[in-house]
């Protein structure tokens, strides 16, 4: 159970969970709280600490005094830790997987393979990083015109300090350890901020880090309200790196951030092309998978299906065929469809819809709500003029518009200001790569849905959906800068010959 037995040391008696820092667990000095509303039954869950800008002060000053050690820990015995954590993390799926249920109705049986991907994960990190660190170069300088063998050049990688990890609400823990594995391994300290909702399982996850062994102030965890400490984390002059997955905020983000390195995934419009030639009993089954899994709640969730005119009604009833079987209720009940992460989430979703029946979509089934919870819904004949067609409804709820060329439906992926991924679906490779080309995406999938794994693949995006790159290998080398050392020989040095 949550908050019990091995994690009791977390929680504050039963109302408040603590936060993380200097290898203890600890209350805030500012005597507040945040409350986590149960999104199925919109009644507090759990609360977590308020931390204050001073008690950020100190974790910065932690994180760095405890880096610096840090980084002079030989890479084995980093890897070693990292297995160890990944090990009690699987070990105690069921209780954070418990958390993921309550915080974010995320369905019982995705909670728990949430947590055991993360763990995976991490043992990878653990592994690539010895391979990616482990190397050097060797490079001589009579390689560039007009220079002798004078010069040798030692390159290696080193870590950046302190990164900060901000996740989201819809994978906070397998999100926030593809930020942290890859920091640890390189030599880096953390501090996470978890976000509100999510904020429970993630506090979960650090503990297990915390039995492993790392260090104390190597891995620090604060909560609170974004308002109060947002700005103030992600502009600290103690931060060297920000690796942050969310939304708009990541914008802002970027624009206050000082001269350091950023990651960020902001989400997507992810398009869905689907050719005259296209399985359609295929496109019909990602599309469900891609569109209504987690209700829709994935950054790279099929969020417009562009479809050709000549199989439009055809792939529209296979749909609305498969929608029909979803099922809908609580998370504890791995249900297909659970409520969406809060009211105002709610709330916004059903403007998108309210605006698409005012000009005129077509709804394959009647729009039904309950509090959070929202029925699938399939939505035909959207047009570009409505709102449907280009925001992100982050919920339940997919428009289909109905083209007439590839060039149209390219040109609507194109012209949104997002640009995660997108999915193309035909039986002809060439038709294939030549779309997958011009797509203004980081990533097309072709013949299946959008989506982020494996986690060892580049993930990244474009224009408003973000900032370099991800997946572990990406994240390492994002996590390092490279140093060099140049020895200067006296006279030229050749190799026998």
């Amino acid at each position: 159970m949550a908050g019990t037995g091995l994690f009791a040391e977390i929680l504050d008696g039963e109302h408040v969970y603590k936060y993380y820092a200097d290898g203890e667990w600890k209350k805030s000095t500012s005597g507040k709280s945040v409350a986590i509303i149960n999104p199925t039954t919109r009644k507090t869950q759990y609360k977590v600490q308020a931390c204050s800008q001073q008690e950020v002060n100190k974790v910065m000053d932690l994180a760095k005094t405890a880096q610096k050690l840090w980084a002079k820990t030989p890479l084995w015995k980093r890897a070693e830790l990292l297995h160890k954590a990944a090990a009690i993390l699987k070990e105690h799926k069921a209780p954070i997987a418990e958390c993921l249920v309550k915080e974010i109705a995320k369905p019982a049986k995705d909670s728990v393979t949430e947590v055991v991907r993360s763990g995976d994960l991490v043992s990878y990190t653990a592994e690539e990083g010895v391979r990616i660190l482990g190397e050097g170069k060797f490079l001589v300088s009579d390689s560039f015109p007009g220079n002798e063998r004078t010069k040798y050049c030692l390159t290696s990688k080193i870590p950046l300090g302190v990164v900060l990890a901000i996740p989201p609400f819809n994978y906070p823990v397998n999100l926030a350890v593809s930020k942290i594995a890859p920091a640890l391994i390189a030599g880096n300290s953390i501090v996470l901020k978890p976000p509100t909702q999510g904020a429970v399982s993630a506090l979960h996850m650090v503990h297990c880090f915390h039995l492993a062994g790392f260090p104390k102030g190597l891995i620090n965890c604060v909560t609170g309200k974004g308002s109060e400490i947002g700005d103030f984390l992600t502009m600290h002059p103690g931060v060297n790196c920000i690796s942050f997955t969310g939304g708009d905020t990541g914008i802002a983000i970027s624009k206050k951030a000082g001269m350091i390195p950023l990651q960020m995934e902001l989400g997507g419009k992810d398009a869905c092309i689907v050719l005259e030639d296209a399985d359609l009993d295929l496109v019909a089954a990602n599309i469900i998978k891609g569109g209504f899994s987690y209700s829709g709640q994935r950054c790279t969730a099929v969020k417009v299906v562009l479809v050709m005119e000549s199989v439009a009604d055809s792939l529209v009833k296979k749909v609305k065929a498969k929608v029909a079987k979803l099922t809908v209720g609580p998370p504890e009940d791995d249900c297909d469809i659970t409520p969406v992460v809060s009211e105002s989430s709610a709330n916004y979703i059903e403007g998108l819809v309210k605006d698409a029946k005012e000009k005129g979509a077509t709804f394959c089934q009647e729009y039904k709500r309950e509090g959070n919870l929202i029925w699938p819904l399939l939505l035909d004949n959207v047009r570009p003029d409505m709102r449907i067609a280009w925001e992100e409804p982050f919920g339940p709820v997919l428009p289909v518009l109905r083209i007439n060329s590839v060039e149209e439906g390219i040109h609507h992926c194109n012209a949104s200001n997002f640009g995660l991924q997108g999915c193309v679906f035909t039986k002809d490779i060439n038709k294939a790569m030549l779309i997958s080309d011009a797509m203004e995406t980081g990533t097309v999938q072709i013949n299946s849905a959008p989506a982020r794994g494996p986690d060892h693949f580049p993930f990244q995006g474009i224009k408003d959906s973000g900032i370099g790159s991800q997946g572990i290998t990406n994240s390492i080398n994002m996590m390092t800068k490279v140093k060099t050392t140049v020895i200067n020989l006296p006279t030229p040095s050749y190799t026998m010959g």
